[in-house]
């Protein structure tokens, strides 16, 4: 079979990571016997140094006629002053949107290699192993009206917070079948004290429960979850939640980890899944060979476990990553003394050498 995969390499760092995680799909394909077909497109800055906007119509016929997209990051100081509406991030935001890319999987898993890396003790961390799941294509970032005015002599900013019932439903669901498969619990973070959209969060949640009865369904105010992240993460095993709160949350949980390089991320929910490192475009490092490509590997794991449903290929990669840090190897992100201090490219051909074992 062959796989139609689009690669957007984006912004900054981007380019180094997701190039490295091309190399490592290229020893996949030839280990499993799995045929891909890569395309290269542009997206955000790039897209608009190139074509004055941050996702061309060619780009995202592309997306829609493959079988995976595997992203690296988009945006950066060069676009800052631009207009909101053709900024890189709305690119992003406008594939999520046209590929109806309602839920995005943060997993925050610590390797056991990596507990120094955390700023937190070896004792609260240890065994990590969280994924959040957040809605990805509502909320305030989605809802209108929006817009900046003058009123009364004064500038006002102002951003719509809206959820309908049916985002709602298919966001939970999918978080109870995930919780399923895993250690059969759920914790719906909103704001229910306060916003009125929370409270409809809530109570559809909670009737969504009532499919999954052997699921231990709790909710936590976004605030005291935030707090516990930190007081007691282990705590959670799935983690669902909207848009925005999602958006907080998994960056908090990422640093657990020690570094939020090193965490992967799949947008999925329509025919085509996004696969993206959690990490920024970092243009200060570009082309440097020192940015973390772990990540972007481990997102092309996520796309061939959850799209291209080869899980033991992924299961695979997530290994060889595991055994190249066993073995004490490091990029600068979560470098310490006494580790192997490697580069973007040696980290790749180290898991590479690790896969075709």
């Amino acid at each position: 079979m062959t796989y139609k995969i689009v690669v957007l390499p984006g912004d900054g760092i981007g380019k180094d990571v997701t190039k490295e995680a091309v190399n490592i799909l290229k020893i996949i394909e030839k280990k499993y016997s799995i045929n891909f077909e890569f395309t290269e497109h542009l997206i955000g800055g790039a897209a608009i140094d190139k074509t004055g906007v941050p996702l061309t119509d060619e780009t995202l016929s592309a997306c829609e006629d493959s079988d995976g997209v595997l992203m690296g990051a988009v945006g950066g100081p060069k676009w800052d002053q631009l207009d909101y509406s053709i900024r890189p991030e709305k690119g992003l935001l406008k594939l999520r949107k046209e590929l109806d890319l309602f839920a995005n999987l943060r997993p925050a898993k610590l390797y056991s290699t990596l507990m120094e890396a955390s700023p937190l003790k070896n004792e609260i961390i240890q065994g990590l192993d969280i994924l959040i799941v957040r809605e990805l294509t509502g909320d305030i970032y989605f809802g209108e009206p929006r817009g900046v005015e003058k009123k009364n002599g004064k500038e006002r900013g102002f951003n719509t917070m809206v959820y309908f019932d049916y985002e709602i439903e298919r966001i939970a669901r999918l978080s109870f079948e995930l919780a399923s498969k895993r250690d059969k619990k759920l914790t719906s973070v909103d704001k229910a004290n306060v916003l009125d959209t929370s409270v409809l969060w809530r109570k559809v949640v909670n009737e969504v429960g009532k499919e999954f009865p052997d699921i231990e369904l709790n909710h936590l105010y976004v605030d005291n979850c935030a707090m516990q992240l930190i007081r007691e993460p282990k705590q959670f095993d799935v983690i669902v939640t909207g848009n925005i709160f999602g958006d907080i949350l998994s960056d908090e949980a990422s640093m657990l980890t020690g570094s939020i390089g090193m965490l992967p991320s799949a947008s999925i929910g329509g025919k085509v899944g996004v696969y993206e490192p959690v990490h920024g475009s970092a243009p200060d490092i570009e082309g440097k060979d020192i940015a973390n490509p772990i990540a972007s590997i481990t997102s092309a794991a996520m796309m061939l476990r959850y799209t291209l449903d080869q899980k033991e290929a992924a299961n695979d990669i997530e290994n060889a990553v595991e055994r190249v840090l066993e073995k004490g190897y490091r990029t600068k992100d979560i470098f310490k003394e006494g580790d192997n201090l490697v580069g973007t490219r040696e980290m790749s051909s180290l898991i590479s050498e690790e896969l075709e074992k």
